[in-house]
């Protein structure tokens, strides 16, 4: 089978043995597709992973294999996340689940980048769903990445109406405004490139250049009464959007931090203390955020059409090259035809 392997600061196709499914229980899926995710870039681009990792998460797919307790069967597409948390340990019981030493040992296997991959019965029980015939791969593609974001949402218990910031308008602050509006909050979202802000206006999201960081200030204040908005979702990877986050804020108001920074500079003390501000973080989904997700993406609550650009599997490289420079929005890794 074919797999795309990071080697020596590439993306190079391999052939490798077809995986088994043998006595597990699980199932082995032939991989339709797999978006490309931001981790993904990220322990590409920082060398995190050593050569010969399979990339990938975000897969669609259909059984070809099963041993399972569960109803699915050969023939089913199914779009699954990759991490189950345990449910029981210290982090879990706090609801800090993606820290669980288990949520970080399970995966799919080799990873999604793959004509194969395994999925345990774990899996199957917890995190797997069946494809709706009206949802496209693409849009289904999303059911991981939509996940981390209502995660972040529900945790910082908003109030419904409230006023929400979104900085960075690349794919993952896109999909965080869906999400916020699908569940009733007002957004508004601010980047430095035009065309992702065209697009964010035309999704109908309030979309704003904050280059001019006193003009954008002045733009929130006067659309929030003068508050500043109630919170501030920070999707952008750049330094600089921190001095957005608190230009815009309202006092008492909550950032929510979905990404990380280059220098990796911290909030001002002084700032958090005497506007009492909540500054949290949120990483990866619960099965219940997932459940979510797949419930929004299934009932077109949220509009994913115009995010995706689509890839064969032998151009993957140029899918991470594009995606590096912020030529498209979000790849989606066509790997196999549906049957």
């Amino acid at each position: 089978m074919k797999t795309a392997q990071v080697e020596n600061d590439k993306i190079v196709i391999k052939e490798i043995d077809d995986i088994k499914l043998d006595d597990k229980k699980g199932a082995i899926v032939k991989v339709l597709g797999c978006g490309l995710c931001g981790s993904d870039i990220v322990k590409f681009k920082h060398k995190i992973v050593k050569n010969g990792a399979v990339l990938g998460h975000e897969i669609v797919a259909e059984i070809i294999e099963i041993n399972s307790n569960t109803n699915f069967k050969i023939g089913d597409k199914i779009v699954t996340s990759h991490h189950i948390p345990c449910g029981e340990c210290n982090y879990c019981r706090h609801g800090n689940v993606s820290m669980c030493e288990h949520f970080k040992k399970t995966n799919i296997f080799p990873g999604g980048f793959s004509e194969l991959v395994y999925v345990s019965e774990e899996h199957l029980e917890n995190v797997a769903y069946i494809i709706p015939n009206n949802i496209s791969e693409e849009e289904i593609s999303f059911y991981e990445p939509l996940g981390c974001c209502i995660r972040a949402i529900k945790r910082c218990n908003l109030l419904k109406n409230d006023n929400i910031l979104v900085v960075g308008l690349g794919s993952i602050g896109l999909l965080m405004s869906e999400g916020l509006k699908a569940l009733g909050y007002n957004v508004y979202g601010c980047d430095l490139i035009p065309e992702r802000i065209s697009l964010a206006n035309k999704m109908g999201i309030q979309a704003f250049n904050s280059k001019n960081l006193e003009e954008f200030s002045t733009i929130i204040k006067d659309k929030t009464n003068d508050y500043g908005v109630d919170a501030v979702f920070m999707t952008s990877g750049a330094d600089k959007a921190i001095d957005v986050a608190l230009a815009t804020i309202r006092q008492g108001g909550k950032i929510l931090v979905f990404s990380s920074t280059p220098l990796s500079n911290g909030y001002p003390n002084n700032e958090i203390y005497y506007k009492e501000l909540t500054v949290l973080g949120s990483y990866s989904p619960s099965p219940a955020d997932l459940k979510d997700s797949y419930e929004l993406i299934t009932s077109k609550k949220v509009n994913l059409k115009n995010l995706t650009t689509i890839y064969p599997l032998d151009k993957i490289q140029e899918a991470f090259d594009d995606t590096i420079t912020n030529k498209i929005f979000k790849a989606y890794i066509k790997i196999t035809n549906q049957t």
